[in-house]
């Protein structure tokens, strides 16, 4: 099930930081971990992000192409977020198989998909007011907010509330870390 991290503008090495301290390794050993090395307004384009994961020319890790029918789960950041959804969304249209779509403090951007889409936000402020863009279920904001940056570069940091639980799914406490939100959802879809 490989992983996509769609990050937003901002140095790489918080991607880095993100995958290091956020991510059970548990959870991520039988996983490919494909970032999207598009920096500045390319993360921005789905586009970009399609060709990426369907380049049958770049290094095979990148090589998602003869792979559709195989689950992926998009992770995505800021303004990663804008992308990602498209993509998400073009991947299923090619015949792909997106099991998740989370975004991370993708505040603004309307989410919509034939797949389940998860929000993760900085504060209480971002989550309700991205409610009316698509909320999906099982959320997470942080509370006490936090800077933009920190739900990217130390989510391990971040304590929260965990809420809209979908039916058959209850979180095993309310308030918990990003990280550990984040950790749970992944955990759920490697059960799937």
């Amino acid at each position: 099930m490989p992983i996509i991290i769609c990050p937003g503008i901002h140095e790489p090495e918080l991607t880095v930081s993100f995958i290091q301290r956020c991510l059970n390794k548990d959870h991520t050993k039988a996983v490919d971990i494909l970032i999207y090395p598009g920096q500045g307004y390319l993360t921005l384009s789905t586009f970009h992000i399609l060709h990426f994961l369907c380049d049958s020319f770049g290094a095979p890790s990148y090589r998602l192409g003869n792979k559709l029918e195989s689950p992926v789960i998009f992770i995505c950041f800021s303004a990663g977020v804008v992308g990602g959804i498209g993509a998400a969304t073009g991947w299923q249209l090619l015949g792909g198989h997106v099991q998740a779509f989370i975004a991370i403090d993708g505040w603004g951007v309307p989410l919509a998909g034939n797949f389940p889409i998860h929000r993760l936000s900085h504060d209480y402020f971002t989550h309700w007011t991205s409610a009316y863009l698509g909320l999906g279920e099982n959320n997470f904001y942080a509370e006490p907010a936090v800077d933009h940056l920190s739900m990217w570069h130390s989510p391990q940091s971040v304590q929260g509330q965990w809420v809209n639980p979908s039916v058959g799914f209850s979180p095993p406490k309310n308030y918990l870390s990003a990280s550990e939100f984040l950790n749970r959802l992944l955990e759920r879809y490697k059960e799937k």
